[in-house]
Order: structure tokens, then C-alpha cells, then sequence
């Protein structure tokens, strides 16, 4: 029967045959030479009109080969991305995945598994969970924490937001309350991830927006007026742990202090930022971390994990199953088991295994280098902004905190800014956009890529001049 299988030409994108084979070789062959390229050009977007001309139609009822999809990506798609690795991608958060990780990813995908259920992929969510209990550890939150790796910090913020509801809204039925009058609310800041917003609506809750301080820092004060105003409404208050922006961190510790006072969940954003707590140089900015409810941070961003990978993590993991865990009589097998199913502590259920590149990378290097290359990025980001404060024409916007520079070059528009962009990438030399603050443009640098050296940012600098 598997030998007649296999002549059907139905089975032959599932047949061990010579056409395999050849797939396979020439995939991992390109794959081997992308992970050790060590000259990875930035490359650059191209019009849709580029791109059909230059891809043609690659999509038909007998397909073209995986020797022409895989020239197709190599010589026309992949350089109409933004290599997001590379050391002068300095826009947005860059990525920096590890060698290791990047490889293990393969291993992942070409595994077959399921990271939804501990029925079907018990080994791996094991291996997730070692992952997320040292990080609950380096976070200081106590033994038993725990969650799941999900997409984003998007995702990861929404799911804990909802858990926060979700416990929020059982503790006032217990006590025999309905719904607050006014609805809803969470407390943030003004300055917050666009991402709370995001969740808020989706969940149909109100945001209170809370002024942060001159230098960007929410601080308890502000947060004690909001809740004393909006009462039994607000659920969550979210406190950030280095914002995108800027990379500041918000007064963690004096927020969690008015637990004391007042009922809320504690949620930490750190989807950038948290991960800062590995390195001496930035662990004290984080104090108050260890009182949270929940806590995110992306690994994809400072952590050295491919694309696309969150952990969030409960104080109180039941908390978050409460929330999140489905029923349907398919499902049956899986809630009654009892076991750690990963897909009941998010809104995701079909997930892959995404904290295994993590796992591994961890696993072969050890956190010793992972707080070695945090500090350094951190004080490669200071080392720059001291050179950003002694040159005439530039100002510091503020000083760093974490890896995030902002500054401004004196006299400039925004389109200044965007023509100087356009021209490093044009030129291959860095990708650094412009950015905004109090309506003045500016630009940034992200520091997160070891690879990124001092002599890199200095000779952006330069073409400023």
C-alpha cells in the first residue's frame, strides 16, 4: 500500500522520493549559507510594480519548481526585506537572533510538533516551561509562576489583560457585585506600548491614560489620583518596563505599592525592556517587577530569539487558565487531563513550540553570555550618548536608561531627517528612521545586536554633519 502511495501524484509533496530529497538539500543548503553569511547586505523594500515584474507568476496549477521558488526568493524576495540581524539596523527594536537559535528554528519546524496540549508535545513544553521559570526567577516572582510563549507583545499584553478582567470580574461575583457602574478600566500610561490601547479595545474596556512625568517615567502620585478617581472601575494598571521609545522604566516599585490600597491587577510590559534585568548595569531600575501579576517580554527583541515569540508569564498561573482555557467536546481529552496545556493560558490554542530556538540557544551558550551581550548593549548605549552630548549640533533628547538613544540634530525638519534615512539605506550604510517626541522630530538608535560597535554609530553620526 505505501509503494502505490506513492505513485499517486497527490502524495508526491508528502513521498521520501529523489524530488524530496533534492528540495530538502537545496533548502538547507540556502538555509546553512543564510545563518553563517557573515556580509548579510540591509537590502531594501521595492514597489509592488518591482516586484511583479521581477517575480512574475509563481503561482499556478503546475508550479514551478522548488529550484526557480527558491531563486525567486533568493535573488527577488528576500532583498526586498530589511535585514532585520543586521548590525546598522538600528529603527524600531532590531532582531539579533543567536546562531543557535536560528538553526534550532529549522529543527522546530522540521519536528512536526504541536505546542498546544502537553498530550501531544509534553517534551517541548517542558522544555518552554525550564525557559519560562528562569526568567519568573531572574523577574523574582515566586516559585510556581508561569505561563506560555505566545506571537507578541501584543497578543501577550491582550491575554493578560483578559486574565486580569477575568479575575477581577469572579472576585466581585463571589462577593455578590455586578458589573462597575461605568464600565471597565485599565490605568496606563500616557506613554504607553500603542498595544494597551490596542487590547482595550478589543476587550471593550476604557483606558485611563495617566501623564508621565517630564522625564517620562510613570510614578505612583499620578497613578494613586487615577485609581482614587475612576474606583472598583479600574481591573489593571500596567506599568512599563522600557518603553520602545525611549526605553524608560516606569516606577514599578511605587505603583506596586499602592496594592496595598487598592484592588488591582499589576501587569509589567516589558516586552523591550524586561529583559535588562539580566545585566548589574539596569537590574535596580526594575525593583517592584517581583510584585506583578503578570509581566511580557519579548525574546525576539533582547533576548536573541527568531521571530516571532513572547513570553508572558502569571504570578499565579490558575489565574490566567481561568481565563483562557477552551471547552469543546473535542477537547474533552485535554481540560479533564489536568496536565500543562499551554494553549489554556493565552487566547491562542493551535500554537507551535516558539520558545525552543530560545530553549536551545540558553541550553548550548549559558545566561552568563546572554547578561554579558544585555550589558553590553547597554553600555555601548551610554558610551554613544556621552559622544552624542559632545558634539555640536546634536542634543540628547534624554538621557538613556536601557539601549535606547534619542537625540536631535539642530535645525533639522522632519524632512531632513527623512531625506538623511533614505540616503543610509540607499547606501547600505544603517537603517535608522526618523522618529518623533512632543511634536519635534528626532531619530533613535536601538542598541540590542552584539555585533553593533561603537564605530558603527559614530560614522552615522558623522553623516550628520
Amino acid at each position: 500500500m505505501a509503494d502505490e502511495n506513492a505513485r499517486l501524484p497527490h502524495t508526491r509533496m508528502h513521498s521520501d522520493s529523489a524530488e524530496t530529497r533534492s528540495i530538502v538539500d537545496l533548502v538547507l543548503d540556502y538555509s546553512r549559507r543564510r545563518i553563517l553569511w557573515a556580509d548579510t547586505p540591509l537590502d531594501h523594500a521595492a514597489t509592488p510594480s518591482e516586484l511583479r515584474r521581477l517575480a512574475g507568476v509563481t503561482i499556478g496549477e503546475d508550479g514551478i519548481g522548488a529550484t526557480r521558488a527558491l531563486s525567486v526568493f533568493e535573488h527577488v524576495l528576500a532583498p526586498a526585506c530589511i535585514t532585520t540581524d543586521h548590525p546598522q539596523y538600528l529603527s524600531f527594536i532590531p532582531s539579533a537572533p543567536s546562531k543557535a537559535a536560528i538553526a534550532f528554528d529549522l529543527v522546530v519546524s522540521a519536528s512536526a510538533l504541536y505546542g498546544g496540549s502537553w498530550l501531544e508535545g509534553a517534551g517541548a513544553v517542558h522544555a518552554e516551561n525550564e525557559v519560562l521559570a528562569w526568567l519568573a526567577s531572574e523577574f523574582g516572582l515566586p516559585s510556581g509562576a508561569g505561563g506560555v510563549f505566545v506571537q507578541g507583545g501584543t497578543i501577550g499584553n491582550l491575554s493578560a489583560l483578559v486574565a486580569a478582567r477575568d479575575d477581577a470580574r469572579a472576585r466581585r461575583e463571589a462577593a455578590g457585585a455586578g458589573r462597575p457602574e461605568g464600565g471597565w478600566a485599565v490605568v496606563c500610561s500616557a506613554e504607553a506600548h500603542s498595544s494597551i490601547k490596542s487590547a482595550a479595545r478589543v476587550m471593550d474596556v476604557d483606558v485611563v491614560p495617566v501623564p508621565a512625568d517630564d522625564d517620562g517615567v510613570l510614578r505612583a502620585p499620578a497613578v494613586r489620583t487615577a485609581l482614587e478617581a475612576h474606583g472598583d472601575r479600574v481591573f489593571a494598571v500596567v506599568a512599563t518596563g522600557g518603553s520602545t521609545n525611549f526605553g524608560i522604566v516606569d516606577d514599578i516599585a511605587g505603583i506596586a505599592a499602592l496594592k496595598r490600597e487598592f484592588d488591582f491587577w499589576l501587569h509589567v510590559d516589558g516586552a523591550y525592556g524586561l529583559t535588562a534585568m539580566l545585566s548589574p548595569l539596569a537590574r535596580d531600575r526594575f525593583a517592584g517587577v517581583e510584585s506583578a501579576d503578570s509581566v511580557i517580554v519579548d525574546p525576539h527583541k533582547w533576548l536573541f530569539a527568531p521571530y516571532d515569540v513572547c513570553a508572558l508569564i502569571y504570578r499565579d498561573p490558575e489565574t490566567g487558565r481561568r481565563a483562557h482555557t477552551q471547552h469543546a467536546e473535542y477537547l474533552d481529552t485535554l481540560t479533564e487531563a489536568g496536565d500543562w496545556s499551554p494553549s489554556d493560558y493565552s487566547i491562542q490554542l493551535t500554537r507551535r513550540p516558539r520558545g525552543l530556538p530560545l530553549w536551545f540557544s540558553l541550553a548550548t551558550y549559558g545566561a552568563a553570555a546572554y547578561r554579558e551581550a544585555v550589558t553590553a548593549s547597554i553600555a555601548l548605549a551610554r558610551r554613544i550618548a556621552d559622544e552624542i552630548d559632545s558634539r555640536p549640533g546634536l542634543r540628547l533628547v534624554r538621557e538613556p536608561q536601557l539601549s535606547v538613544v534619542v537625540f536631535e540634530r539642530d535645525g533639522w525638519s522632519r524632512e531632513d531627517y527623512d531625506r538623511w534615512s533614505d540616503r543610509l539605506l540607499e547606501e547600505q550604510r544603517a537603517f535608522v528612521v526618523p522618529s518623533s517626541h512632543a511634536g519635534r522630530p528626532n531619530t533613535r538608535f536601538a542598541i540590542v545586536n552584539p555585533l553593533t560597535t561603537f564605530e558603527h554609530l559614530t560614522a552615522i553620526l558623522d553623516s550628520m554633519e
